[in-house]
C-alpha cells in the first residue's frame, strides 16, 4: 500500500470512529446514559464496547489524530522482532485477560510462551505501544472507575422503597440579638419520585435532629422500606437504628466515598444553594423563620418543577414523556403503590430515648440539669425514663409493678419549696371536712356526755341521804 494510499486509508478510518463517537462525547451525558447509548452503537457497527472506549480515549488525549489507525506497514527500528504485529496483539490480549497485569509481568509471560527471546522486549517499549492502544494503566483505571460509576446508577421502581438522607451545611442566620446562629438541613429524598419527603434546618447537626427527620418523615407519608445513608455519626448511631428496626425500616450505608451513588441527594442539594443565595438576601433573623421560607421555595421551585432524572428514568425504558416533563410531586402522586401508616404513638414511642434514673426521696430525679417531679409513690426506686430529645418538658417514668408516670419539669419560682408537695395522686380526692377534727369532736361530746351521766348519780345519792 503507497503511503497515500495508507493516509487516505487511515484518514476514512479516522472519521469513520468519530461518527461512532461522537454522540458519546456530549459533555451533558451521565455515565449511565453514555453507557446505553454505548452499547447501542457497539451492536449497530458490529464492534465491541471495549473499542468504543479506546476511540473515546484516543480522541480525548489526542483529538482526531488519537483516532488514525496505526499503519498496517509500520516501519520498525532494528531491535524489533520481525513478528512484532503478532507479539502485541498477544500483548494486548494478555493486558484484557487481566487489566492488572503490569507490563513486566506481560513480557515475561510472552518470553515464557516463545512470542519473543528474553532480553528483546524492553518495558518502555511495550508500556508506549499499550498505550497507544489504550491499553495503558492510566486508562485502564480510567476506564475501570467509570465503568464502576455507571453500574451504580438505579432508581427503584416505586416510592418509599428507597429514601436517600443526608445534611447539608445551611446559612449563617444572625439574630435580633446580634447572635450569629450555623444552620444545617437534614433531608429525605424519595429514590424513583425525587420527592422531598422530609426537609428541614435545625441549629446544630446532632444524631437527634437526624431522627426528628425520620420520625416526621414516617408521620407524614408512612412507612418505607430502607434508607441509604452514608457513614456520618448522626447516621450510625445507635438510637436511629433501634427506631428504623422497631418500625420495619432498613438502612443501607453507603461505601466510603462512594459519592457518586447518593447522586439524587446531591443534586437536589444545587437546588438547596440556590436558596442559600437567594436567602442571604432576605435577612431572615430565625430558625423558624428560615424553615417557612424554606418550605414555599421547596414546594414551588422543586417539587413542582419537572425533573430531569424522572424523564431520563422512563426514556430508558422506552417510554414517551410528555413535553413538559414530570415533576417530583407528580410522579409521587401518580405511583401506584400505596402509602402504609403506622398508629402514631406507635411511631413516637419508637422514637424515645430511654435511660435509667434512680427517684429521689421527693419523688423527683434529674435530667440533664432540671429536675423533674415524678411521683412519692416511686420514691428511692430505680426507673426507666422515656423521652423525645426533641421535646424534654416532660418525660415518661416506667417502673416495674407500676403504672407509667408523666413526669414534668419543675419551674422554681422566687418562693416555691425546693421539695415539691405530696403528688395529687397521693392525695385522693378533696375532702369535705376533717376527719380527725369530727373523730375529735365526736370523742369529746361523748367524754362530756359520761361525765355528765356521773354528775347526776352524785346528786342522786346525796339527795336519798338526806331523806332517810
Amino acid at each position: 500500500m503507497q503511503k497515500k494510499e495508507i493516509k487516505k486509508w487511515q484518514d476514512e478510518e479516522a472519521l469513520k470512529r468519530y461518527r461512532m463517537i461522537a454522540p458519546l462525547l456530549d459533555e451533558g451525558l451521565d455515565e449511565g446514559k453514555r453507557r446505553q447509548m454505548r452499547e447501542e452503537a457497539a451492536e449497530k457497527n458490529g464492534i465491541s464496547k471495549r473499542s468504543l472506549y479506546w476511540y473515546e480515549a484516543g480522541y480525548r488525549d489526542n483529538g482526531f489524530e488519537g483516532l488514525r489507525p496505526m499503519s498496517r506497514t509500520k516501519k520498525r527500528m532494528q531491535r524489533l522482532p520481525d513478528n512484532f504485529d503478532e507479539v502485541m496483539e498477544q500483548a494486548m490480549q494478555l493486558k484484557r485477560e487481566v487489566p492488572k497485569r503490569s507490563v513486566r509481568q506481560i513480557i515475561k509471560i510472552l518470553e515464557l510462551e516463545g512470542w519473543v527471546a528474553p532480553g528483546v522486549l524492553k518495558q518502555s517499549t511495550m508500556q508506549r505501544h499499550l498505550y497507544e492502544a489504550g491499553l495503558g494503566k492510566k486508562q485502564m483505571k480510567r476506564y475501570a472507575e467509570k465503568r464502576e460509576t455507571s453500574s451504580r446508577r438505579f432508581c427503584r421502581p416505586h416510592r418509599m422503597e428507597l429514601l436517600q438522607g443526608d445534611i447539608k451545611y445551611g446559612p449563617d442566620i444572625r439574630t435580633t440579638d446580634g447572635e450569629l446562629i450555623k444552620t444545617y438541613l437534614s433531608s429525605l429524598i424519595d429514590d424513583h419520585s425525587r420527592y422531598i419527603v422530609q426537609s428541614e434546618f435545625y441549629d446544630n447537626q446532632r444524631q437527634e435532629i437526624v431522627e426528628d427527620t425520620f420520625h416526621k418523615a414516617v408521620l407524614k407519608a408512612g412507612k418505607f422500606d430502607c434508607a441509604y445513608l452514608d457513614h456520618g455519626v448522626q447516621y450510625t448511631a445507635s438510637h436511629l437504628g433501634k427506631a428504623c428496626a422497631k418500625l420495619g425500616i432498613r438502612i443501607v450505608h453507603a461505601k466510603p466515598g462512594a459519592c457518586q451513588s447518593k447522586g439524587k441527594i446531591e443534586k437536589f442539594h444545587q437546588k438547596v444553594d440556590q436558596f442559600i443565595a437567594e436567602i442571604r438576601v432576605a435577612h431572615v433573623h430565625s430558625v423558624k423563620e428560615l424553615n417557612s421560607r424554606w418550605k414555599v421555595f421547596l414546594e414551588q421551585e422543586y417539587q413542582k418543577e419537572a425533573h430531569a432524572g424522572i424523564r431520563e428514568y422512563y426514556e430508558s425504558y422506552g417510554a414517551k414523556v410528555p413535553a413538559c416533563g414530570i415533576t417530583p410531586e407528580q410522579e409521587w402522586m401518580r405511583d401506584a403503590r400505596g402509602l402504609i401508616f403506622i398508629d402514631v404513638s406507635v411511631v413516637a414511642d419508637a422514637f424515645l430515648h430511654r435511660e435509667t434514673r434512680k427517684i429521689d426521696e421527693a419523688g423527683c430525679f434529674s435530667f440533664e440539669g432540671a429536675r423533674y417531679e415524678a411521683s412519692a409513690a416511686l420514691a428511692n426506686l430505680e426507673a426507666e425514663i422515656a423521652y423525645d430529645p426533641m421535646n424534654t418538658q416532660t418525660i415518661m417514668v416506667y417502673c416495674k409493678g407500676t403504672e407509667s408516670v408523666a413526669a414534668h419539669r419543675i419551674e422554681i419560682g422566687a418562693y416555691a419549696s425546693k421539695v415539691p408537695p405530696v403528688p395529687m395522686g397521693m392525695t385522693g380526692s378533696i375532702p369535705e371536712t376533717s376527719r380527725l377534727l369530727d373523730a375529735l369532736e365526736k370523742k369529746y361530746r361523748e367524754d362530756h356526755r359520761q361525765m355528765a351521766q356521773v354528775l347526776s348519780f352524785e346528786d342522786y345519792g346525796k339527795e336519798g341521804g338526806q331523806n332517810v
